[in-house]
């Protein structure tokens, strides 16, 4: 089904859409959003992640973007926004609530995590880490409808060290078009930080919304991605 407005044939023009997930979360966690992407006849990729460090996860990003016939509109949260700083060949870069990082950066180094955030993780014996539910639940989807965080936090799944202290070695901000969306209500990533690496990009967007809108508010998203696609238009709530 295309969006009212959107002819068919324009539609088929459209580039892929990639979205880019968090430490601790899942390709599943954009179900929505990639959801109300394909229905208006737009494609959606979501990569899984975990690969075990910022470069192994930065090169299945890249893989899927290669595979593609047209550079794609890629889209990072959080963690994802270091993810897809590292990889080449996109059309535009998104970066929701998520780390725009310099040379020699890393999120870690950034102050990335509150300490709300902090206070969630939770060591587990094999050297990995994982949130624990009830505090996950606060402060990635504090402002989501509790059906949804639910859902949400049951996705979560254990993540291995040492990603968040990750350089990239190259900086597509510099080179792609970008823009920012500073989610104001975030209890994970400062927005005041969140402010200061939205100012490296093309433009900044800010939105009263907690660290995951794509879960709380995919119409907003997903309107978002598509107006960003086709200039002046946005994807319809459905």
């Amino acid at each position: 089904m295309i969006t009212a407005g959107i002819r068919p044939e324009e539609a088929g023009q459209l580039p892929t859409v990639v979205l880019v997930h968090g430490l601790y979360h899942r390709p599943e966690h954009f179900d929505a959003v990639a959801h109300r992407l394909r229905s208006s006849g737009v494609d959606a990729i979501t990569p899984e992640l975990h690969r075990g460090s910022l470069a192994a996860d930065t090169e299945a990003v890249q893989a899927a973007v290669d595979a593609l016939h047209e550079p794609p509109l890629l889209l990072g949260h959080s963690y994802g926004g270091s993810v897809i700083t590292g990889v080449r060949g996109a059309r535009h870069l998104v970066y929701l609530a998520a780390f725009v990082l310099d040379t020699g950066e890393s999120a870690a180094a950034l102050g990335g995590a509150s300490a709300q955030l902090r206070d969630a993780i939770r060591p587990e014996p094999d050297g990995s880490t994982s949130l624990r539910p009830d505090r996950a639940a606060d402060v990635l989807y504090d402002d989501c409808p509790e059906p949804l965080a639910a859902r949400a936090v049951g996705l979560l799944r254990p993540q291995a060290p040492g990603c968040g202290r990750g350089v990239p070695h190259r900086h597509s901000w510099k080179d792609t078009p970008s823009t920012y969306v500073v989610c104001g209500q975030d209890r994970a990533i400062d927005p005041a930080l969140q402010r200061t690496m939205a100012s490296r990009c093309t433009e900044v967007r800010e939105w009263g919304t907690g660290h995951s809108p794509f879960v709380g508010q995919p119409d907003l998203l997903a309107g978002l991605l598509r107006e960003l696609l086709v200039p002046g238009t946005g994807l319809r709530a459905r």
